[in-house]
């Protein structure tokens, strides 16, 4: 006899055996999907959408640390970002790594309101 035993007993490709030897790696491939893979591109989603939602007077870091407000969105992919009084910065906007706080439309109204008043008030002391 020319054919071995071991040769003769293989009845395909897809025989128990073969399955066996695989399921660990397709565990380890599913394991580090739900561990890794996906809860990535859940991160990277929820950063695009936070990109998208930038608005003037957000309150962003970037990406090198700086905290300032959105002052002006030039484009698709620029923002103006004032990081003291007097001193804006162009800075891309993929480099904006959180935003802080957004701004509440009536509490800024009441702010501009008082503002005014204070100003009227100063105006006719004088």
């Amino acid at each position: 006899m020319l054919i071995s035993t071991a040769y003769a007993q293989g009845t395909g490709i897809f025989d128990q055996n073969a399955l066996i030897q695989f399921l660990p790696l397709i565990l380890i491939f599913v394991v580090f999907y739900f561990l890794l893979i996906r809860p990535q591109q859940r991160k990277a989603k929820d950063q695009r959408t936070m990109l998208d939602a930038l608005r003037r007077g957000d309150r962003v870091v970037t990406g090198g640390g700086i905290i300032g407000t959105v002052a002006r969105v030039d484009n698709a992919e620029e923002v103006t970002v004032d990081i003291a009084e007097g001193v804006r910065v162009r800075v891309l906007r993929s480099t904006i790594s959180s935003v802080l706080a957004k701004p509440d439309p009536a509490a800024a109204r009441e702010a501009a309101k008082q503002k005014a008043e204070a100003r009227a008030k100063v105006g006719t002391k004088e």
